[in-house]
C-alpha cells in the first residue's frame, strides 16, 4: 500500500469516527426532543448509556484499529503501524479543531 493510499484511508476511517461520534453526540444533545422528559426510567437509563458505550467503543474500534490489526497480522506490519498512526493523527487534527472552535464560540 503507497504512502498516499494509506494517508486517505487514515483520513477516511478518521473521518467516519468523527461522524459516528457527532452523531452519538447530537442524540445526546437532543435527548429530550426525541424521547420526551419521562419520568425516572430506573435501571433502562444506565443500561441504555452502557449499551451505547460498548457500541461505540465497537464501531470507532473497528473503524480505528480494524484495518491497521488486519495489515499487521497479513505480514504488512510496517504498512499497519503507519495507518494507525495516520488515523491517530487525524483523530488528533480533528480533536484541536473541534477543541479550538469551541473556545472562539464560548467567549
Amino acid at each position: 500500500m503507497t504512502n498516499s493510499k494509506i494517508i486517505t484511508r487514515s483520513f477516511l476511517h478518521s473521518l467516519g469516527a468523527l461522524i459516528y461520534i457527532a452523531g452519538v453526540a447530537w442524540i445526546m444533545n437532543h435527548a429530550n426532543k426525541l424521547f420526551g422528559n419521562k419520568p425516572d426510567p430506573g435501571f433502562l437509563a444506565p443500561l441504555g448509556i452502557l449499551m451505547l458505550f460498548v457500541l461505540s467503543a465497537a464501531v470507532v474500534g473497528f473503524l480505528v484499529v480494524g484495518k491497521p490489526a488486519m495489515l499487521y497480522v497479513s505480514g504488512e506490519k510496517q504498512q499497519g503501524i503507519k495507518l494507525f498512526a495516520f488515523t491517530l493523527g487525524w483523530l488528533f487534527i480533528f480533536t484541536l479543531i473541534i477543541l479550538t472552535s469551541m473556545t472562539t464560540v464560548l467567549k
